[in-house]
């Protein structure tokens, strides 16, 4: 009675756990009957079946951990690209000036960064100091005088212009009320930019084209930024100086007047692109994605005042909102959609170099310039683009 209690109760559940052992025993050749068997069998099947769920429980943990896993690296490795696809370009601005300001107004749109760079401006004292600096790869874009290009070309250099972004240079010569003509300059001092720069190149140019000698009928002092030459104005201790906007404005407010405004006399295109062949050659690439990024900030400066106006007071430490204005619409009004190489505008920079390096005219002007990458980005429809919206 006692063995039979005990069988009983050993097959004391005959649900579906039962069935499943003696089906599973029934396939090696015996049956429940044999109640040590079945008991085994129930056994390994609650073992094997617990396995299961634990193993099934064991499954899921992994394949949660492996989604999780993988939603980390979908969010986290596109920002680690991005982040490592942004190249550095170090850009030699000769002068914080509005004739650099989509330099800096690209950077603070971040405009660069959408064609994968990261552009560090470079402040150099005139075009002559940033052309050293391109030749030895320290910078390695920059907007250069275009006489400083053909000067440095003829020396053996190999720096190129890719392209002028305005028409023509706005500069003017700004005098005190008592120098009303041009005869009067005789004698006195005019302040400058570093010899090279931009301005001592207009004013030496359109002065022999006035018939004055420079150095010989008056001095050229060269005086760093347009702002240090505005401040040496206002105290007296220049009576002339070459200023850009918006500091001839300040001049004229202040009493001074305009002897020579260069962007009706001289037919100089400006705001140049350069770069060298060594540069072209070793990285075509990265010199299209600064051009690209360079030519949508033209762009968008048209486009977008309040952002442009913004970037002009802060790097031009403008508190003045009505002069902001001014300089933005001016600016805005003569920047260059698709600004290919000037070679017609460049005769003039070629008879400037002329007259220390008569050599110069067995040139042509393509030998100084690329167009090939405003050509390719105006071509492809990219610059129509960037005005259809």
């Amino acid at each position: 009675m006692t063995n039979m209690r005990r069988h009983k109760s050993n097959n004391f559940s005959r649900g579906s756990l039962g069935s499943m052992s003696c089906d599973l025993v029934q396939k090696h050749g015996a049956c429940q009957r044999d109640p040590r068997l079945t008991l085994v069998s129930r056994r390994a099947l609650i073992s094997a079946k617990t396995s299961m769920i634990l193993g099934g429980i064991n499954m899921n943990r992994r394949l949660v951990f492996f989604f999780l896993v993988l939603v980390s690296l979908t969010l986290t490795v596109p920002l680690a690209a991005q982040s490592q696809k942004l190249r550095k370009v170090q850009v030699g601005v000769p002068a914080v000036s509005m004739g650099n300001i989509v330099i800096y107004f690209s950077k603070d749109a971040k405009i660069f960064e959408k064609y994968g760079l990261d552009v560090e401006p470079i402040v150099v004292a005139g075009s002559g100091i940033a052309s050293k600096a391109l030749i030895s790869g320290s910078v390695q874009i920059s907007p250069i005088a275009t006489p400083t290009v053909i000067n440095s070309v003829l020396s053996g250099s190999d720096m190129v212009i890719l392209a002028h972004t305005m028409p023509g240079v706005i500069q003017y010569l700004m005098a005190r009320p008592d120098i009303k003509r041009t005869e009067d300059i005789k004698g006195k001092s005019i302040g400058v930019t570093p010899y090279g720069g931009l301005s001592d190149f207009l004013v030496r140019h359109l002065a022999r084209q006035k018939g004055l000698v420079p150095d010989k009928d008056f001095a050229l002092l060269q005086l760093g930024s347009d702002t240090d030459r505005f401040i040496a104005l206002q105290q007296g201790r220049i009576p002339l100086s070459t200023l850009s906007h918006p500091n001839y404005i300040y001049a004229q407010r202040q009493g001074f007047h305009i002897l020579w405004d260069f962007f009706k006399e001289v037919d100089y295109p400006w705001s140049e692109i350069a770069t060298t062949r060594a540069q072209i050659k070793q990285d075509r690439d990265l010199v299209m994605r600064y051009m690209r990024g360079h030519i949508e900030g033209i762009a968008r400066f048209r486009q977008e005042p309040e952002l442009a106006k913004r970037v002009i007071k802060k790097m031009l430490r403008l508190n003045d909102d009505v002069m902001a204005q001014e300089s933005w619409e001016l600016f805005a009004k003569h920047r260059l959609a698709a600004p290919y190489p000037n070679l017609k505008g460049m005769k003039t920079s070629f008879d400037y170099v002329a007259a220390t390096r008569p050599e110069v005219y067995k040139h042509k002007p393509e030998d100084f310039v690329d167009s090939s990458f405003v050509e390719e980005l105006d071509k492809s429809g990219f610059i129509k683009k960037l005005y259809e919206k």
